[in-house]
């Protein structure tokens, strides 16, 4: 089983940049699919945006232009770089493989974006 361990959260006024890490366990990750996902509150989970082993990036259309997904293998982490925050990114903020097979889910870390 892989484990992920998301952070980089915070609080950010419209328009700041926050960067998500997500810590990967395991010596594989370099031939992973990952994505990274978030939960608004009260809504279902979504997809944000994916890289894969060859390092092809697709993003959610709402924040492409303002989100930047990247990875280091030699470090087993993932990163998403977010600019130009709004409100309506605030949520909780998760990693996850896409190939292999969707991971347990970790902790997250939150994103609020307000004045």
């Amino acid at each position: 089983q892989v484990q992920l361990v998301e952070s980089g959260g915070g609080l950010v006024q419209p328009g700041g940049s926050l960067r998500l890490s997500c810590a990967v366990s395991g010596r594989l990750f370099s031939i992973y699919a990952m994505g990274w996902y978030r939960q608004a509150p009260g809504k279902q989970r979504e997809w944000v945006a994916q890289i894969t082993r060859e390092s092809r990036i697709t993003y959610l259309d709402s924040v492409s232009g303002r989100f930047t997904i990247s990875r280091d293998n030699s470090w087993n982490t993932m990163y998403l770089q977010m600019n130009d925050l709004k409100p309506e990114d605030t949520g909780v903020y998760y990693c996850n493989t896409l190939i292999p097979a969707p991971q347990p889910w970790g902790q997250g870390t939150q994103v609020t974006v307000s004045s």
